[in-house]
C-alpha cells in the first residue's frame, strides 16, 4: 500500500497543482471581468450630469425622492436625493459643496445668508404638513396643559420653534413650556418612552405616533399660521449664474412632482417608501389625514413671507436683525403654470 501511495503522489500533486492554478485562473478572470463592468457603468454614469439633493424624509420634502425616482436611468439630468438625519448637517454639506441644494427647514436658509452664504430660495416644499401631538396619558387639549412640560422641535432656527413661540405668547404661556431641540426621526421613540412629552414635526413622524395611539392631536399648522413655511429649497446663487437649466429643471420638477403627487398618493407614498424606511401605509396616512389637507400647488417663493419669518426671529431673538436681501429668487418657480403630469416620469420638465 505504502508503494501504491509513493507511486500516485507524483501524479496527485499534478492535479492540486494544476486544479490551483485553473481556480487562480478563473479568479483572476473575474476580477478582469468585474473590474471592466464596474469602470464601463462609471464611464456611463459620468457621461450624465448629476446634482446631489440633501433633504429629510418629511413630506414637505416628498419632490426629493421623486425626483430621484424619475430620473434613475436614462440619459438626462440625474438628481440624486441625499437624506439626512439633521438639518446642521445639511447645512454644512451645502457650504462644503458636497451637495448642490438642499430642502431645509425655511429659517436656516436665512440664518446661512445672514452667514455670509450665496443661497438662494427658489422653491417652497408642499405646505400644512407639520402637526403638534403629545402623549397620550397627558390628556392634553392645547398649549396650557403643557405649562412645565417639554415639547421638542427640530431645531430652534426651525418655523416650527417659530409657531410654539409665537402661539405660546398670544396665549400668555411664554416661557412656561420647556421647548428642545431634536432630530425629527428621534421623536416618535422619545414621546413612546417617555422623555418628551409633546413635539411639533413636519409629517410623518407626527402620525407615526398618531396612528398607533401613543399620541393625541394638538394642532394641525394650519389652524393658527396658514402662511406656514416647513421646508424649501435652495441653491447657491453661482449654481443659478453658471447653470440656470440645471436650476429650471430643479424647480419645475420640484413643482410638477407635488401637483403628480396630488393625484396619485398611493403612488407617491410607495415610491417615498423605498427612500424614507417608513412603512407604507403609515406615509399614506400622513399624506391624507385629514384628506385634503397638504397643499401641493404654493410653491413660488414670496418675499413677504420669508420676511414675515425673520421678523419673527428677531423679535424671538434668533436673529439681530431681519434683513434676507438677496435670499429670494422666485423666477424659477412662477414659469411652472399647472401642467398636466399623468406619470412620475412626466414630472421631469423638458430640457
Amino acid at each position: 500500500m505504502e508503494a501504491v501511495r509513493n507511486m500516485l503522489k507524483p501524479i496527485l500533486s499534478k492535479v492540486v497543482r494544476s486544479d490551483a492554478w485553473r481556480i487562480a485562473l478563473i479568479a483572476v478572470g473575474w476580477l478582469v471581468l468585474i473590474s471592466a463592468l464596474h469602470s464601463w457603468l462609471n464611464a456611463a454614469d459620468s457621461s450624465r450630469k448629476t446634482v446631489r439633493i440633501g433633504y429629510m424624509p418629511v413630506i414637505t420634502n416628498l419632490a426629493v425622492p421623486l425626483l430621484d425616482y424619475a430620473t434613475r436611468e436614462g440619459n438626462g439630468i440625474r438628481f440624486q436625493a441625499v437624506k439626512f438625519a439633521s438639518f446642521a448637517e445639511m447645512a454644512e454639506s451645502l457650504r462644503n459643496g458636497s451637495i448642490q441644494a438642499a430642502f431645509m427647514i425655511a429659517p436656516l436658509s436665512i440664518v446661512l445668508r445672514q452667514q455670509g452664504e450665496d443661497v438662494k430660495i427658489v422653491y417652497i416644499g408642499n405646505r400644512h404638513e407639520s402637526t403638534m401631538v403629545a402623549r397620550k396619558a397627558l390628556q392634553a387639549d392645547g398649549l396650557e396643559d403643557l405649562i412645565g412640560k417639554t415639547l421638542a422641535v427640530p431645531m430652534r432656527y426651525s418655523g416650527h420653534n417659530l409657531g410654539v413661540l409665537r402661539l405660546l405668547e398670544e396665549e400668555g404661556l411664554s416661557g412656561q413650556v420647556n421647548i428642545v431641540e431634536m432630530n425629527p426621526p428621534d421623536m416618535a421613540s422619545a414621546l413612546a418612552a417617555g422623555s418628551l412629552d409633546a413635539y411639533f414635526v413636519g409629517e410623518p413622524f407626527a402620525a407615526q405616533t398618531l396612528k398607533n395611539g401613543e399620541a393625541t392631536l394638538l394642532y394641525y399648522v394650519e389652524e393658527f399660521w396658514k402662511d406656514f413655511i416647513c421646508n424649501l429649497a435652495v441653491v447657491k446663487g453661482s449654481l443659478i449664474e453658471e447653470d440656470p437649466e440645471t436650476v429650471r429643471l430643479l424647480v419645475e420638477g420640484a413643482a410638477r412632482s407635488g401637483l403628480w403627487a396630488r393625484k396619485h398618493k398611493k403612488e407617491a407614498a410607495k415610491i417615498a417608501t423605498r427612500y424614507w424606511n417608513q412603512p407604507q401605509d403609515l406615509v399614506e396616512y400622513a399624506l391624507d389625514t385629514p384628506p385634503g389637507r397638504i397643499v401641493y400647488d404654493r410653491f413660488v417663493p414670496k418675499e413677504a413671507e420669508l420676511q414675515d419669518m425673520a421678523d419673527l426671529m428677531v423679535r424671538f431673538g434668533l436673529l439681530k436683525n431681519g434683513d434676507i436681501d438677496g435670499l429670494v429668487e422666485d423666477r424659477f418657480a412662477r414659469r411652472v403654470g399647472n401642467p398636466t403630469i399623468s406619470t412620475v416620469a412626466d414630472i421631469i420638465p423638458k430640457p
